[in-house]
């Protein structure tokens, strides 16, 4: 009987995280289809000044944010699901953050290289931006490469717990596998 009494909060806070997820997946669809909207009068001012790159930039960038809108929609739906937090969804949103910020980046940079007087001002402006830019290209690198990890572990453990091989390690330390009938 005392099982029965703790497993009442614990079913009840199991439904109010469920409609927490579903209420925030609305929200986050909501938000995505307004994004969606704006961007089409972007578009539209985009077709009209074919020579600017201003509105074009602008535009990618909220489609960008859509993108990551739909990502972390996706990570909402996967947690519902499974009620576990699921870690790779969240390494390709700041990887598509950190695509938006360095096209950001880009655009301002190429307000600073039109500037035809460089001033003091100016050039740490720029120098700021070029270390920025570095930072931001070694954060890309880490986050492909977590990605890839996750997903490299995620398919050998699919392998092992699938029963389709053993895996072992040989003598100089590296992990190899080899089929249950020996081959």
């Amino acid at each position: 009987m005392a099982e029965n009494n703790q497993s009442r909060p614990y079913l009840f806070l199991g439904h109010v995280e469920t409609v927490i997820y579903a209420v925030l997946g609305i929200l986050l669809g909501a938000t995505a289809i307004l994004a969606i909207i704006g961007c089409l009068h972007l578009f539209a001012s985009g077709v009209r000044d074919l020579n600017g790159t201003s509105a074009i930039f602008v535009l990618i960038d909220r489609l960008l944010l859509v993108l990551m809108l739909v990502e972390l929609l996706h990570t909402v739906r996967i947690s519902i699901r499974s009620h576990t937090l699921v870690v790779e969804p969240f390494l390709i949103i700041g990887l598509i953050a950190i695509i938006r910020r360095t096209l950001v980046l880009t655009l301002q940079a190429e307000d600073f290289t039109q500037n035809t007087h460089w001033t003091t001002d100016v050039e740490s402006h720029f120098r700021a931006s070029m270390i920025e830019a570095g930072m931001l290209a070694l954060l890309i690198a880490v986050l492909v490469a977590s990605i890839y990890v996750i997903r490299k572990t995620r398919s050998e453990e699919e392998i092992d717990i699938a029963g389709d091989s053993l895996a072992y390690f040989t003598a100089d330390g590296t992990r190899s596998k080899v089929k249950k009938d020996g081959h």
